[in-house]
C-alpha cells in the first residue's frame, strides 16, 4: 500500500527542515536539541556541576546537550518508554514514567541529590484526535511536575512541553503556585503549527 499524501508530506518537511539536517551535520541525535539550545541561550538553563533529570529523552537530543553542559563534574538522568543508545556519563532508565516501578528507579537514580533542574519534554502517542491526545498529554505533565515538586533544590528550574488545549490554564496555575516566576517560550526549530510551547518556572519555592 503506498503512502498517502500528507504522510509523504511530512516526510518532505521533515528531511528538508534545516534543523534535521543542522542535527545531522552536528551530531545531535534530533532537532529538539535546537529548541534547548535557543531556550538555554535566553535563559541560562545549565551551569557546570548541575544534577539533570530529562524526562521524554528518547533518542536523546537533550541528554545530549545536557551532559555537554553540565559537565565532568555534573550528573543527568534520562528515562524514556522507548531505548535509547547509551550517552556517556549519563544514567538512563527505561520504562513508562506513569508506572510506579519506573518512578521509583528514578528516584532511586536521584538518591539523596538535589535536583537543579527538570526538563521534560514527553508527549504521548498522538493520534490526532484532541479528546483522546490533549487528556494523555497533560497527565504526563501533571506527572513530570509531581516528581519535579519532589526532587527540586529550592530555586530549581522546571522546563516542560505542554500541549495548549483543555487543561492547560489549571495546569499554568499549579506551576504559579509552586515557582516565582514562569514563562513561556515558543523556540524557533518548535513547529509553527504545532500546539506545543514550553513552560520555563524558575525559582521552585521548595
Amino acid at each position: 500500500m503506498g503512502r498517502s499524501k500528507s504522510s509523504a508530506g511530512w516526510l518532505k518537511e521533515h528531511f528538508d527542515d534545516q534543523y534535521v539536517q543542522r542535527s545531522k551535520e552536528d551530531g545531535y541525535r534530533s532537532r529538539a536539541s535546537y529548541k534547548l539550545l535557543e531556550m538555554n541561550e535566553k535563559d541560562r538553563l545549565f551551569r557546570p556541576g548541575m544534577t539533570v533529570v530529562d524526562l521524554g529523552a528518547a533518542p536523546g537530543g537533550w541528554s545530549q546537550i545536557a551532559i555537554e553542559k553540565v559537565g565532568d563534574s555534573g550528573v543527568v538522568i534520562a528515562s524514556d518508554i522507548l531505548e535509547m543508545e547509551p550517552i556517556a556519563d549519563v544514567t538512563f532508565i527505561q520504562g513508562d514514567f506513569t508506572e510506579d516501578a519506573v518512578y521509583d528507579q528514578i528516584m532511586a537514580a536521584i538518591g539523596e541529590r538535589p535536583v537543579d533542574l527538570v526538563i521534560s519534554d514527553m508527549a504521548p502517542n498522538m493520534s490526532g484526535m484532541a479528546a483522546i491526545d490533549q487528556p494523555k498529554a497533560m497527565y504526563l505533565v501533571e506527572l513530570a511536575l509531581d516528581l519535579a515538586t519532589r526532587t527540586l533544590k529550592k530555586d530549581g528550574v522546571f522546563l516542560a512541553k505542554v500541549f495548549q488545549g483543555e487543561g492547560f490554564d489549571q495546569y499554568l496555575q499549579q506551576i504559579r503556585d509552586s515557582f516565582k516566576s514562569v514563562i513561556t517560550r515558543k523556540p524557533e526549530a518548535s513547529r509553527a503549527r504545532s500546539r506545543e510551547v514550553y513552560l520555563l518556572a524558575k525559582g521552585f519555592k521548595g
